[in-house]
């Protein structure tokens, strides 16, 4: 499946994990999201956070904009396979700096006590 190819990292511009939109989040999908699944929650979520019902607020006008960015890339074949391979290299970056930073505690409280390195 494509949505965990991670491909080669050339011509990336890599993010931030703290700086990054998660854009099925935003839509509230899985990563295997169909077409008809991505257009029908952009639409349940855009009827729900347009601006004109909260005329008031501007978080709702935020809201609208990352739903509307999200389906923008999500919606793009092209631009859906980019973000799923910078998604899974920055996911896969993250957790081997977390278990770099934390092998020794997790080796311990996995009850093995030992302090051989398995990398």
């Amino acid at each position: 499946m494509w949505c965990s190819d991670w491909g080669d990292s050339h011509g990336f511009d890599f993010f931030d994990f703290e700086d990054y939109k998660d854009h099925y989040k935003v839509l509230e999908l899985n990563c295997d999201a169909s077409d008809d699944e991505i257009r029908s929650s952009f639409i349940r979520l855009a009827l729900k956070w347009h601006p004109d019902k909260f005329k008031e607020e501007d978080s709702a006008t935020s809201r609208f904009q990352e739903i509307n960015e999200a389906y923008q890339v999500l919606s793009d074949p092209i631009a859906r396979q980019e973000y799923d391979k910078k998604r899974m290299r920055r996911i896969y970056e993250h957790n081997t700096e977390l278990l770099n930073e934390y092998k020794e505690l997790i080796l311990t409280c996995n009850g093995l006590g030992v302090k051989h390195y398995l990398w």
